[in-house]
């Protein structure tokens, strides 16, 4: 039998909460499942977790809108995040982010239209002393340089799976 994404949505929805619980502290998780799997957190999903977890649909609505890393609308295959604050900044970031808009021909906040990258900006992600820092879905880049960008972009176009390139694949200064 084939199944609409919404029946594959409850399915999922109704599997995690059995194992991550049925009260509040498990929405995180559970609509971090559904942004990994489902590569956004659609209304419809969020209805779904609110009538789960018996709560209202804003209060879902209001963690997917707070959370950075969490998103209504669709995203590519690779979410790519450079830091934006002051320490990356000064480490070259406005280097870091012109790079990566010539290597995949999209300004931030918007996504390549074969649907592989999206471009966005984000807080401290806590590399303070190792900056410009970025990160590509769950992988952590620091000391980037803008060959390090073009290598990371190709990595990832060479993957089969969002979490199939190592950073291994990418030099970094260490390694240099």
């Amino acid at each position: 039998m084939l199944l609409t994404e919404r029946q594959r949505i409850c399915e999922d929805v109704t599997a995690w909460t059995h194992e991550l619980g049925s009260d509040r502290s498990a929405m995180l998780p559970i609509l971090q499942l559904i942004q990994a799997k489902y590569r956004e957190v659609s209304p419809y999903s969020m209805q779904v977790v609110a009538d789960q977890l018996g709560i209202h649909p804003v209060e879902v609505y209001s963690v997917v809108t707070f959370f950075a890393f969490l998103r209504e609308g669709t995203h590519g295959k690779f979410v790519i995040r450079l830091c934006r604050t002051i320490t990356c900044d000064m480490a070259g970031k406005d280097r870091i982010a012109q790079q990566l808009r010539n290597d995949l021909g999209i300004d931030f906040g918007q996504t390549t239209p074969d649907g592989q990258f999206s471009l966005e900006w984000t807080s401290c992600m806590g590399m303070c002393d190792q900056g410009p820092a970025l990160l590509v879905n769950d992988q952590v880049f620091t000391r980037v340089t803008s060959d390090m960008v073009h290598d990371i972009v190709e990595a990832c176009r060479r993957s089969f799976g969002p979490l199939a390139f190592h950073s291994r694949e990418v030099k970094t200064e260490v390694d240099q």
